[in-house]
């Protein structure tokens, strides 16, 4: 029954498309018939085009949305490749200059040096040494000094036909003979902390204060003479103690070191 009038009223929606349709179109007016069809059949035609322009809108708002998706995936993606991009400019730029740094650094006439690049840092055993890509086979031996453009880094403490282990003068179990280069004040250099040294058997009667500059003294045989330390932090005095604690900031930053200089030492090196 329900099918019988869904296609009696889609029969007489049908017939009044076509009588309108049928009549000119160039009169300004509707006969009676005509009012009656429009009357009849433009709810139903109201109702279809709304249906319509729902569904064409639906259509053509998805499609939109689509292509605004895979464009914003792509701008994504190219953002992405920017930034990357862009990070390894900045690495390559952080990268020169270092380099140029380390290039205008003019080490002493009698010091021949060799580049090396720090490749990783070893933990297992020490708490403050790096692993760099220089060996044996490039004449590297142990207790050779390791400097910087800023200053010393370290001594050579294992060596392998192509590595070598640092040994940096921030470990507690580094010891390197120094001096005040103002008063000429002497001191053993020991590392304490990832940033932080001290200068161990200072006198009292030493005259040392903050912002003194350390270098090596070059009396134990290691390190030559005259490579800058750090600088003097803090000077205290402890009642009953027979040295005064002296604090000292090394010039390297060593949580950004990656290239040394290694100095092929010989015994000429070490006398002035």
């Amino acid at each position: 029954m329900v099918k019988k009038r869904i296609l009696l009223w889609s029969v007489f929606f049908i017939s009044g498309l076509i009588l309108l349709s049928y009549y000119p179109h160039n009169r300004s007016y509707w006969n009676p018939v005509e009012q009656f069809v429009i009357e009849i059949s433009a709810p139903f035609q109201k109702v279809f085009h709304s249906s319509m322009q729902f569904i064409k809108g639906l259509w053509f708002n998805y499609l939109y949305l689509i292509n605004v998706k895979k464009e914003n995936k792509q701008l994504k993606k190219q953002i992405a490749k920017l930034k990357l991009e862009n990070m390894k400019y900045k690495a390559l730029e952080q990268t020169v200059i270092r380099l140029r740094k380390l290039l205008n650094f003019k080490p002493e006439a009698k010091w021949k040096v060799m580049a090396a690049q720090v490749i990783g840092r070893d933990t297992t055993l020490w708490c403050g040494s790096f692993i760099i890509d220089k060996g044996k086979k490039d004449g590297i031996q142990i207790n050779m000094p390791v400097i910087s453009a800023d200053g010393l880094v370290g001594k050579v403490i294992s060596v392998s036909p192509y590595y070598s282990k640092i040994l940096l003068i921030i470990d507690p179990n580094s010891a390197v003979d120094c001096l005040d280069r103002r008063t000429r004040a002497r001191g053993i250099l020991k590392g304490i902390s990832n940033n932080m040294c001290k200068l161990d058997y200072v006198e009292h009667s030493q005259y040392i204060k903050p912002g003194d500059v350390i270098v090596t003294s070059g009396l134990v045989g290691i390190f030559p003479k005259g490579i800058p330390v750090g600088r003097v932090k803090e000077v205290r005095e402890v009642p009953g103690a027979l040295f005064k604690k002296v604090e000292i900031i090394p010039f390297v930053d060593f949580s950004r070191l990656e290239e040394v200089l290694v100095i092929l030492k010989k015994r000429s090196y070490f006398t002035r």
